[in-house]
């Protein structure tokens, strides 16, 4: 078991691996509280906004096998809440015992959920409504220090986090519903920077990758290490809609020239043309977003593009994708200090003016649109907007502790999965870090995913 805490103290100093502070350690206990409980109401009205937004046949629908039906998302997540924070750290009597199994990911395939006796809507909001009127009660008591599960408040800050995954899981579930649109927002802003460079050369060196401090970093993101990335050019900005259609008008889905054997495998049984979502019609590309049928906008991120496509694009590009390595250095390293920043901007918590998070905007922003956002060598939009594919698969780092149960990393560490960084619209800020790390199967089209290319620099060429 991982000591939040006991890493504290333990902290490497040694310049090359020296990461950044948390603003939580500056917090009273009293402070701490206050932001623990903002942070799980804030999950919690968008749950109930995501699931308030439809009616109740469309809760209990399943509206595609690769997903649940919204009211089992909002079931599990009061399942969670009561596991950890009303039994576990509250030493309370269970609420609804008999439901455990129901709510265990481990145990249901998405595909067969529906088929099992769950919660019924009213049922399910009764239940989460009362699992969190215990929660804040255990939070008001429980000592937030000692316990590696409570130091910081970090089982509070797990279930914040996994509530807030679950609701872009919800979002995502959203964007595969067929009907008319139920969810609104404002546009995101616009670009605000224009030209660019096409893209950033990142220096050879080594730097702090992960964290042993980030009060509520999960156990994959862990501990820090140094690691030694050679000079390499990555994209300024992530491949945009109208760079992306380049590359389909091309025939890049029609040359396996350009796809990995597995691609151009699953490319072709599926038959897949362009990015999900997308139809073409009278020469024009169009998309459906959350209901709407709208025309591709050429300045935004691409996004639904699977490991498989991200990686074909970048061949035919003449790049390749980012190792998650030189992912996390292009976003957090500071070459004027030495030192890992905790985001690509500085240590301080994202704002509406660093990135486009917390489905304030149901879809990416411009390129350009978060100047404040950039990286110290330069890069954009990092963090937010769209989750970029790796090329790395998902692997613990040196050291690696399973905490606070092995079903959450460990279990999926392997090659199966490919490793997303940055976040997306849909992702929230409280489960968003330059450290953090996504992972899911390559094939993977629904999840808000895009990328950004890379390339090896060779001597002369460092400083094009």
């Amino acid at each position: 078991m991982t000591s939040v805490h006991r890493d504290l103290d333990l902290r490497p100093r040694e310049a090359a691996i020296d990461e950044a502070g948390h603003p939580l350690h500056l917090l009273s206990e009293e402070e701490l509280r206050a932001h623990v409980a903002e942070v799980l109401e804030r999950a919690r009205r968008r749950s109930a906004g995501l699931t308030d937004a439809v009616d109740d046949a469309d809760l209990v629908k399943q509206h595609s096998t690769l997903m649940s039906p919204l009211v089992w998302d909002l079931a599990h997540v009061g399942s969670q809440e009561e596991i950890w924070l009303v039994r576990d750290v509250g030493g309370r009597d269970p609420l609804r015992p008999d439901i455990d199994d129901l709510y265990d990911a481990f145990q249901h395939p998405r595909s067969t959920r529906p088929e099992l006796p769950l919660l019924g809507p009213e049922e399910a909001r009764r239940y989460v409504t009362e699992v969190r009127a215990k929660a804040m009660d255990v939070l008001e008591r429980a000592a937030l220090r000692g316990r590696d599960l409570t130091c910081h408040a970090f089982a509070f800050g797990m279930v914040a986090q996994h509530e807030q995954q679950h609701d872009e899981t919800m979002l995502a579930t959203h964007q595969l519903r067929r009907g008319d649109p139920v969810l609104h927002a404002p546009a995101p802003p616009p670009a605000v920077v224009h030209d660019l460079p096409e893209e950033v050369v990142v220096p050879a060196g080594p730097f702090a990758m992960g964290t042993s401090i980030e009060p509520w970093a999960l156990d994959n993101e862990q501990p820090v290490h140094e690691v030694f990335v050679d000079t390499f050019a990555l994209d300024t900005i992530p491949v945009t809609n109208g760079r992306y259609t380049e590359f389909v008008d091309d025939g890049g889905y029609t040359d396996p020239r350009w796809w990995s054997a597995a691609g151009w495998a699953y490319r072709s049984a599926h038959g897949i043309t362009a990015p999900r979502f997308w139809r073409r019609e009278d020469g024009q590309w169009w998309r459906i977003r959350f209901g709407v049928y709208e025309p591709v906008p050429p300045d935004e991120p691409v996004v639904h593009v699977s490991y498989y496509e991200a990686e074909a694009f970048a061949a035919w590009a003449g790049k390749r994708l980012p190792t998650e390595a030189e992912w996390e250095k292009a976003a957090r390293y500071d070459p004027a200090t030495g030192r890992s920043r905790r985001y690509p901007w500085g240590d301080d918590d994202p704002t509406s003016e660093h990135a486009n998070l917390g489905q304030r905007h149901l879809r990416p922003a411009p390129v350009g649109a978060y100047p404040r956002g950039a990286s110290p060598l330069g890069v954009h939009q990092l963090i937010g907007d769209v989750w970029e594919w790796t090329s790395s698969d998902f692997h613990p780092y040196p050291g690696f502790v399973a905490f606070p149960y092995r079903e959450y990393s460990e279990v999926f560490f392997g090659s199966e999965y490919k490793v997303l960084r940055g976040g997306s619209f849909g992702s929230d800020a409280v489960a968003v870090r330059g450290t953090f790390r996504n992972w899911d199967f390559p094939l993977r089209r629904q999840i808000f995913a895009g990328f950004r290319c890379a390339r090896d620099v060779r001597g002369g060429d460092a400083g094009v």
